[in-house]
């Protein structure tokens, strides 16, 4: 087992227990729910009183034996490591959360940023949460919807099915602690220098090209383009930064060209081995 691999392991541990922590810490002790199979397990502890952690390996140990044919091998491997802490640090920690008396929006708010973190480490490692990820890969398969789409569906039907359990209203901070802690994987995952892609048509290319690497620190990709109407040949200027560093960027450009022609997009992922997008 290499270095990277220990370190990956030592994030999925880490990341299930603050996803215990955050299950049981925030969300049972003040009646709230989640979605997936987390939702489930929570619910059927409120109904049956059944250990989450051993209702949470049994459900997603299933899953996995059902859908493994849709992972790679790593991450089945992954998945199963942190389902197995994940369900030990649930059942280890069941009594160890306490009301927040008369704020359950703190509590929703507080239970959402510990499982997204948890959650978020889980798959910055590698691994999936287990049972929303492998049901909405199937249904991407047998009924062609998105991944996206597929843990939507599936968490908005779990959490309106507790709410039977827990009523209207728990139910509806539980939407809003999903919704934060769907934001905070967003952050774990990608880091929280977002990167932005910026595109440059300037009549001054070479001049922002040297101005942009003396003042930024930045490589620029140079590529070469052509008008569609005016069928003129123009250099196109590429660059990846931080977001932070866009008005930066904006205030160089305008300096040399206040007719240049920016367009900024967000990147979802960069694929490059040793690529860490810095100065």
């Amino acid at each position: 087992m290499n270095s990277r691999t220990v370190k990956e392991v030592i994030l999925l541990i880490i990341g299930s227990f603050i996803f215990a922590i955050g299950v049981n810490y925030f969300a049972i002790p003040n009646r709230l729910s989640e979605g997936g199979v987390i939702g489930i397990t929570i619910v059927t502890y409120y109904m049956f009183e059944w250990s989450p952690g051993i209702v949470n390996f049994i459900l997603n140990a299933s899953l996995v034996a059902v859908g493994y044919k849709f992972f790679s091998k790593r991450v089945i491997v992954y998945t199963a490591i942190s389902i197995v802490f994940s369900s030990l640090f649930l059942h280890f920690t069941v009594e160890w959360g306490k009301e927040i008396n008369d704020d359950t929006l703190l509590a929703a708010l507080f239970a959402g940023v510990t499982v997204g973190i948890g959650l978020g480490m889980i798959f910055r490692a590698g691994g999936t949460s287990g049972g929303v990820a492998i049901l909405a890969r199937m249904a991407n398969q047998l009924l062609g919807w998105s991944i996206g789409k597929g843990m939507l569906i599936i968490d908005i039907a779990v959490i309106a099915g507790s709410s039977f359990i827990i009523g209207q209203e728990k139910a509806m901070y539980t939407l809003i602690s999903v919704y934060i802690g769907a934001k905070i994987i967003d952050i774990v995952v990608e880091g929280a220098d977002e990167r932005t892609a910026v595109l440059i048509i300037s009549r001054y290319p070479d001049i922002v090209l040297d101005a942009v690497t003396s003042k930024m620190a930045r490589g620029i990709t140079v590529l070469d383009g052509k008008g569609g109407y005016t069928k003129a040949n123009r250099e196109v200027l590429y660059i990846v930064i931080n977001k932070q560093e866009i008005v930066p960027l904006k205030k160089i450009i305008q300096e040399i060209d206040e007719e240049a022609y920016v367009t900024v997009h967000k990147v979802q992922e960069i694929f490059r081995p040793g690529y860490k997008g810095g100065k």
